[in-house]
């Protein structure tokens, strides 16, 4: 009887890893904007629904906007000026840039589909437009990178093996781990695309993409001499995204005739 329940759990397990492997290759498609393919959770719709859901909530976890409204104006104009000088221009998503009132957590961020955020605090250590602009072109890559929706059907696969490993072998817990640190790199990998796009929506704005450079000085600076190792982080060590950045450049410079 026990050895027969085993084989029935084995059974049951590999079917569920199945079922789940073949949902997540059947989300995947071409990114239109950046010619990789990529498991999708979400429609295009569906991702701009649920920014427009989350904008709010998102500003009121920092504080509320920014009151000044010239310093907001600066965020919407270059903000505009990298979407109308590029491929976003084109996409489904409407952009919207929003200056948080947050004075203390230098951060910027995307929700899906086109709402962007940047802190006080980080806007503040800005000393030019042209490192805003690279701010602002990080994360507008994110939306059209998609993403959110990737991660989503990312956590979906591995949320799904860790149930079909825990009816099959008692291994749930470890493919979770697995799938942990496979989402950090993933992570990761989001970053660096980011920031090459963001490198590309600079130069085809005008503006001087060494000084990302800059941005990439603040947030090692931010970071102290204890942040968290590559390895643990969703985000690249900035020495090593300054590296990437410095491809991008040239890479760029040849690609767009600049």
């Amino acid at each position: 009887m026990m050895r027969g329940s085993w084989k029935i759990r084995i059974i049951i397990g590999l079917l569920i890893a199945g079922y789940t492997y073949w949902q997540y290759n059947s989300s995947k498609e071409v990114n239109k904007y950046t010619g990789r393919e990529q498991a999708m959770a979400l429609e295009p719709q569906e991702e701009i629904a649920m920014g427009l859901q989350s904008r709010n909530q998102m500003a009121q976890q920092h504080g509320g906007l920014y009151p000044d409204e010239s310093a907001q104006q600066t965020v919407d104009r270059v903000g505009k000026r990298l979407v109308d000088s590029s491929m976003a221009a084109g996409s489904e998503y409407v952009y919207e840039f929003h200056l948080l009132a947050d004075d203390q957590t230098i951060n910027a961020f995307a929700l899906p589909g086109g709402q962007i955020f940047i802190t006080y605090a980080l806007f503040s250590q800005l000393e030019t437009e042209d490192q805003l602009a690279g701010v602002l072109g990080h994360e507008i890559g994110h939306v059209l990178g998609r993403h959110s929706s990737e991660r989503i059907a990312d956590a979906g696969l591995w949320e799904g093996l860790a149930q079909a490993g825990s009816v099959g072998a008692d291994m749930g817990g470890m493919i979770a781990n697995m799938g942990q640190n496979k989402l950090l790199t993933n992570g990761r990998d989001d970053e660096l695309e980011s920031d090459d796009l963001g490198i590309r929506f600079m130069m085809k704005a005008g503006y001087d993409p060494y000084q990302m450079m800059q941005v990439m000085e603040i947030l090692k600076a931010s970071a102290g001499p204890n942040r968290v190792p590559e390895h643990k982080s969703t985000h690249p060590d900035p020495d090593n995204r300054m590296e990437k950045i410095e491809a991008s450049i040239q890479k760029y410079k040849t690609e767009l005739g600049l």
